[in-house]
This record gives structure tokens, sequence and C-alpha cells, in this order.
């Protein structure tokens, strides 16, 4: 069978074009965290336009069929983005969202990319508009078992619209949500997932303003895998809230609601 030179070049420039996308910025990431301590907050200001630029030209950008490859990739860097507490306390998190756009658009089902969304834009960035939106946008591209646990999804968008919002009824609606896709599943966690998701809707029924509610939306936080920061973050609002935090012998968190909602 006869394949043409062209059949071959195509996908090969195609993926030496994304390639370049990404390894271009290796040099400048590495030459800026050398120098970082060194550097002005003017410098590292224009390094965020550039990021910004590129970002946009990746969202922008044909894919070629390289799709996840994309968005693996913009999510390597946007870790990279966050983890950088110096030059983040410096310049901030607005590029959150941008990264986001970028792996949400070219790959919905990466679920795990949701919580980093949520934290990093509606938490450190100020964001939660972007942030909802952008779960909207991906949501539309989920079903209650695609991805599997696809659940959480529903579930950051309702702690986003009640922790940092304030709107009790969207939060309501996404919880219940949340249950109702995650009863479709048998295992225990999404069992867990359903009972506590369908409690929150109820708190927010009998009391739109309810602790305990937004003590659950925190609680969620604190579960996950996250930094220390917003591990610390979450422990604050939930005593604010009138609870309590104890960390078990295993690690495990353990709150304890405040007598009254």
């Amino acid at each position: 069978m006869f394949i043409s030179r062209e059949a071959i070049t195509t996908p090969l420039v195609a993926c030496l074009c994304i390639l370049g996308i990404s390894i271009s910025q290796f040099p400048r990431l590495q030459k800026l965290l050398i120098s970082k301590q060194n550097t002005s907050l003017e410098s590292l200001q224009k390094n965020q336009e550039k990021e910004n630029l590129r970002l946009n030209l990746l969202n922008k950008s044909p894919s070629f069929s390289y799709n996840n490859i994309i968005a693996d990739w913009t999510y390597i860097d946007f870790l990279q983005y966050f983890g950088d507490n110096d030059i983040r306390d410096q310049t901030g998190y607005n590029l959150s969202p941008e990264y986001f756009e970028v792996i949400i658009g070219r790959d919905p089902r990466f679920l795990a990319a949701y919580l980093g969304l949520s934290i990093s834009t509606s938490l450190y960035a100020g964001m939660p508009e972007r942030s909802i939106a952008l779960m909207e946008k991906g949501l539309k591209s989920l079903s209650p078992t695609v991805p599997n646990k696809s659940y959480y999804v529903w579930r950051y968008k309702g702690t986003d619209e009640l922790l940092f919002l304030g709107k009790s009824q969207a939060a309501k609606e996404s919880f219940l949500q949340a249950a109702n896709w995650a009863s479709e599943q048998t295992d225990q966690e999404s069992k867990n997932v359903a009972f506590l998701s369908a409690k929150t809707a109820e708190f927010l029924s009998n009391n739109p303003d309810s602790r305990f509610a937004r003590i659950a939306g925190w609680t969620m936080v604190l579960q996950n895998k996250v930094d220390d920061k917003t591990f610390k973050r979450a422990v604050r609002e939930i005593e604010a809230l009138g609870g309590e935090v104890t960390i078990d012998a295993n690690g495990i968190p353990i709150i304890k609601l405040p007598e009254k909602d």
C-alpha cells in the first residue's frame, strides 16, 4: 500500500508545532525559577503577559487530534504555575482560568482538572464566575457515568456557588444534581457522596444561609488532596462558622458541627 509523503508529513508537522508551543517555554521557565529572587515585579508581570499570550494561542490553535495531549501538557504547566508560591505572592493567580480555558476546552472529561479549577480560580484568583462558567461548559460533555465519578464536578460547582457567590438556590440545585448522578453508581464512595450532597441540598432548602451547608462545602475542600495553604484556609473558614476540626491518627480531618445552624 502506497503512503504519500504528505500523509506522513502533515501529522508530524502538527505534532512538532504543538510540542513547540509548550517545550519552547521550558528554558524561560527554568531561567525564571533560577533567578526569581532577583527578578523585579515588572519583569514578572511581563512574563505573565507572555504566558497569557501563549495560552490564548494554545486555546485557539487547531488540535490536529491531539486534544488530550494538549490538555495534559497545559495541566502540568498549571501545576508549575500554581505551585510557585513565591511568585504567586507577587503576581497573584489571575492566569488560573486561562489555563483551564485550554484544559476544559480540549478535554472536558479531565476530571482531576476541575478541582484545580475551583481552588485556583475561585479561592485564590477570586473569579468564581469564571470557574462556574467553565464547569458549566464542561458539564455539557459529561454524563452520570462518563467519566467515572463525574458527579464531583456538580459538587465543585455547588461549592463555588455557595461559598464564593452566596447563591444558595443555585448551589442547592447543583448538589441535588450531584446526588442524582452519584446515586446511579453502586460503589460506597458514590453512595456517600449521594447522601452528603442530598443532605447539603436539604440544609439549603431549610435555611438558605445555612452554616451547616457552608461547613459542608469547606469540608469537601478539606477532604481533597489540597496544598497546605488551602488546607489551612478551609480549617479557618470552618472554625469561623462555629465548627471544630480535629485530625485523627490516620491524618483524616474530623468535623464537629456547631449546635445550631
